[in-house]
């Protein structure tokens, strides 16, 4: 293959990158409708339309940051399907008044990512990788906080998590909040095959419950967040309570990283090495599933060497993050950025 035509194949497959969307992001299941009406379609219909908002509400806050949950766009039924992608319907029953049904909606990507920046809403567009949650209360433990943090209500976090289980209790012995470093829980995390922890601590002290939460991840500084959950009663009965209010902080934690904020705009030029037209590809594959990445041209090129143009939205740190879960590696040295596959 000539320069020339290496060049404008790479031009090509580079010039205008497609964002892969993660659709499970965009699908809720198990929405349970109940609605009449004066004849078996009406009650079909108020039905579907009843349960499609109450999904997008479940798309919204899983895309957006909690301060951002009273901004959620007021759609009307035309708005809704406007953004939707359809549904599927299970345990259907019916009668010549009711439809009663469980319902899974499926949103388009490209609508609510669109409906999301006109609002000028700042929003996450990749799921999380799993992180393994460390319960304490206030040491590491396995009662009923544990318990608590493991209920199936938070299977579908935006951010999905194992809670470590007793047998790892004996090396995270000793284990503190405050100083954990990512050495403390490097075992733990290697064996259940993760790269982020969260030290979950509930403490009960003065009649209130506080939860502590520090996130710890490889070859990156700690971050913690605290929350205060009101009594219950009694502190088993407020467990729960204080389970659904970690997982929502855990989720926060993570969108402070992640959520782009769209009116933030960036440019840079990187150099790329290149070993063969293979690896080239697999980098522009990788490049695609970017979603921070709003262009890439290549300005220079030559047989083992490549200098592209790259436009981005939301901040550097956000970059390479989403360049890092792409397998990609972003760096700089010296002022001049460089992009290859991860570990390279």
């Amino acid at each position: 293959m000539t320069f020339r035509s290496l060049f404008l194949f790479a031009a090509l497959l580079i010039a205008v990158p497609a964002a892969a969307q993660d659709n499970s992001l965009y699908t809720v299941s198990n929405v349970h409708v109940d609605a009449g009406g004066a004849s078996s379609t009406e009650a079909l219909n108020s039905a579907i339309a009843q349960g499609r908002g109450r999904a997008f509400q479940i798309v919204y806050r899983r895309l957006t940051r909690q301060a951002d949950w009273t901004r959620q766009p007021a759609l009307d039924a035309a708005g809704l399907l406007r953004i939707s992608r359809g549904y599927n319907i299970a345990n259907e029953r019916r009668s010549t008044t009711r439809y009663v049904a469980d319902v899974t909606y499926m949103f388009n990507p490209e609508g609510v990512a669109r409906l999301l920046r006109s609002s000028q809403i700042a929003f996450s567009q990749a799921q999380a990788r799993r992180i393994l949650v460390i319960p304490m209360s206030p040491g590491v433990s396995h009662g009923p906080w544990s318990q608590a943090l493991a209920a199936p209500a938070f299977r579908e976090s935006l951010v999905p998590f194992t809670v470590s289980g007793p047998e790892d209790d004996a090396s995270l012995a000793g284990l503190n909040l405050d100083t954990a470093t990512w050495n403390d829980v490097s075992a733990v995390a290697n064996k259940n095959h993760v790269t982020e922890v969260g030290l979950v601590q509930a403490v009960y002290a003065n009649g209130k419950m506080t939860v502590n939460i520090r996130r710890l991840g490889v070859g990156e500084q700690p971050a913690k967040t605290s929350v205060e959950v009101p009594m219950l009663q009694t502190v088993g009965t407020t467990y729960p309570a204080a389970a659904q209010a970690a997982v929502r902080a855990i989720e926060d934690l993570w969108k402070t990283r992640r959520v782009v904020d769209i009116s933030q705009r960036g440019k840079l030029n990187a150099d790329v090495r290149i070993a063969s037209l293979a690896q080239w590809g697999e980098i522009q594959t990788a490049l695609g599933q970017v979603g921070n990445v709003t262009g890439v041209t290549v300005t220079a090129m030559n047989v083992n060497y490549a200098r592209i143009n790259l436009g981005y939205q939301g901040g550097i740190d956000q970059l390479r993050e989403a360049m890092g879960e792409a397998g990609l590696s972003l760096t700089n040295r010296g002022g001049q950025w460089t992009l290859a596959r991860g570990g390279q």
